[in-house]
């Protein structure tokens, strides 16, 4: 009998999780797993860094509203020791409700211009094909990247002749402004709804056809409901825009007479309230003014904060 062993013996394998004589090298995915704790230090900090230079001054001008023009001057950072209202009061007095009302009544109909016609003209770009569908729509994007500056001598000329023709269409008027700031969203406005509206499914838009419903009713009923997430994202960064809008209105609302009312924007109004103090300084008055400038925009951003990030994230994916 022979008492060698076997050639085709086959040696036993280490078990698993058992040490291995030869060190295994780290795979790419290792590698960059542990890269990305760096990555990460540095993304969180430079994103606390951004939050303290957003809420920093937003905070400094919320608590300015609550002191008194010697606690400003004697500390600009220091905690009210009273918290004062009346800062709220005189900013009210000297214009800021009117201006207010006046960005109200403006931002109402041109936002509901925008949002109107932008998805409407978005849904037929993006849903129908028809002659000239692309030159359209690169005439939307070039739109989007035209300064708005390059355009306010002939457009303040542009609209003096329409107010020759109708004044309510004129400078100073509500109508005027409503129309300006809507051709100037709509770009936007559509060329974000456009890949929105494309990337939803088609076989919904047929079933809908099929049972007899018209155009208008397919877009109002079962495309604008599937993206309402869309609208809801363009729809926040159109308020934002228009109402921080400061240009436009100051090239377009001015008083020609004397008798005419003062139409102007909140924007206007913040610089018209920093300059009526001319010798006898009033910054209470004016972070109060700025505060209430600020809040119905960020109470709007806070309320819909979840379907912008939606809006975005779904059309990013799709």
């Amino acid at each position: 009998m022979s008492t060698h062993t076997d050639a085709t013996t086959a040696v036993p394998a280490p078990r698993d999780g058992g040490a291995s004589s030869t060190p295994r090298k780290p795979t790419a995915a290792q590698r960059f797993a542990d890269s990305g704790g760096i990555l990460n230090v540095f993304s969180h900090g430079f994103l606390a860094l951004w939050a303290v230079m957003i809420i920093g001054p937003l905070i400094w001008i919320v608590l300015g509203a609550f002191k008194t023009d010697a606690q400003i001057g004697s500390s600009a950072w220091a905690i009210p020791t009273h918290w004062h209202f009346d800062a709220f009061g005189r900013a009210w007095d000297k214009g800021i409700g009117g201006f207010f009302l006046n960005t109200l009544i403006v931002l109402a109909g041109s936002l509901t211009l925008t949002m109107l016609l932008g998805s409407m003209a978005a849904y037929v770009l993006a849903r129908y094909e028809f002659v000239g569908n692309r030159t359209i729509y690169y005439f939307f994007v070039a739109g989007a990247m035209f300064p708005v500056y390059l355009a306010l001598v002939p457009l303040f000329f542009m609209v003096k002749n329409l107010g020759s023709i109708s004044p309510l269409l004129g400078l100073n008027s509500y109508l005027g402004l409503i129309l300006v700031y809507t051709a100037y969203s709509l770009p936007f406005t559509v060329f974000f709804l456009y890949a929105f509206f494309r990337s939803l499914p088609t076989a919904v838009h047929e079933a809908a056809m099929i049972d007899g419903c018209s155009h208008t009713r397919a877009f109002f009923q079962v495309m604008v409901p599937m993206a309402k997430s869309g609208l809801i994202s363009v729809f926040i960064f159109n308020v934002l825009g228009q109402w921080n809008q400061y240009l436009l209105p100051v090239t377009l609302m001015q008083q020609q007479t004397g008798s005419d009312p003062d139409r102007s924007m909140l924007a206007q109004g913040l610089i018209a309230l920093s300059q009526q103090s001319t010798y006898a300084s009033d910054f209470p008055a004016l972070f109060a003014g700025m505060t209430i400038a600020m809040l119905p925009v960020l109470v709007v951003y806070l309320s819909f904060q979840r379907q912008v990030q939606a809006g975005l994230t779904s059309a990013t994916l799709k």
